[in-house]
């Protein structure tokens, strides 16, 4: 596994706008003319049996942010959840995030939040949304749905204080160039549903038929290094194991590669 790091370019602000601007309508360009068939109808009689379900805190406090960035989080993650909640995917088609969801905008209510621009923290329209995808990303991976486009911070911003899933088991977003996409390679239906309550948000996929597979993801070789430059830098392999009838089969996921924002050696707080 790889685990050398290159110290990050910093882009000027005009590189990241243009750059941007760039790949947003590339990626138009590839809805309109591309061959995918993608996910898009919502049912509210879908019967199913369950197939996996999980959970993530909305509020949670984080070093030198401002709490109402995680609070204006919950009516982003509102809006968006709403466009996604009840869609069926069909053998054959593609489940885009940001192809269902949309350009998160203030004339559509979304209000500023977390964003991460550079390895920093930053405050945007829409911002929060990434807890979406990687709620999303761990549910799918339990499942035969194939991950076909994903993508990961390149620095680890916070320590995993508390966290139930491993380090990289999820998706970052940006509209609409760094999405996450999941296609329907079997013969079954698949349906996603979102909800929030006070203090999560919810998601849970079902199934046309009961799967006879079970599905559980570990984490593997997980390392922390000093970079040459002077920074240190997280490593790890996200596999997947499947339960067949007759046997076991395993499938390497991911390979997460990211600098670290904080001290990885600091002592963990003592109870006053």
């Amino acid at each position: 596994m790889k685990n050398q790091i290159t110290k990050p370019i910093k882009r000027g602000r005009l590189r990241q706008l243009f750059g941007k601007e760039f790949y947003i309508y590339k990626r138009k360009a590839d809805w309109l003319l591309g061959d995918k068939k993608w996910a898009k109808t919502k049912s509210n009689t879908f019967e199913g049996s369950p197939v996996f379900k999980h959970r993530s805190m909305i509020l949670r406090p984080l070093k030198d942010v401002d709490m109402y960035l995680q609070e204006n989080k919950r009516t982003n993650l509102k809006l968006a959840i709403a466009h996604l909640d009840k869609i069926v995917i069909r053998p054959n088609e593609t489940f885009s995030i940001w192809k269902l969801v949309g350009r998160p905008s203030k004339w559509k209510g979304y209000l500023d939040g977390l964003v991460l621009k550079q390895g920093k923290i930053a405050v945007g329209v829409g911002g929060g949304l990434c807890q979406l995808g990687n709620l999303l990303f761990w549910i799918f991976v339990h499942s035969p749905l194939t991950v076909t486009e994903r993508y990961r911070h390149g620095f680890d911003v916070f320590p995993g204080v508390n966290r139930k899933v491993p380090f990289g088991a999820g998706a970052t977003l940006a509209y609409n160039y760094i999405d996450l996409q999941v296609t329907n390679t079997t013969d079954k239906d698949f349906q996603i549903n979102l909800w929030l309550d006070e203090t999560h948000l919810n998601g849970e996929l079902f199934c046309s038929e009961k799967l006879e597979e079970t599905y559980r993801i570990e984490e593997r070789n997980h390392l922390i290094k000093r970079q040459m430059w002077g920074g240190y830098s997280r490593h790890n392999q996200i596999v997947k194991i499947v339960q067949h009838a007759d046997k076991t089969t395993e499938e390497l996921l991911v390979e997460n590669h990211a600098i670290m924002m904080y001290d990885p050696f600091l002592e963990p707080a003592k109870d006053k």
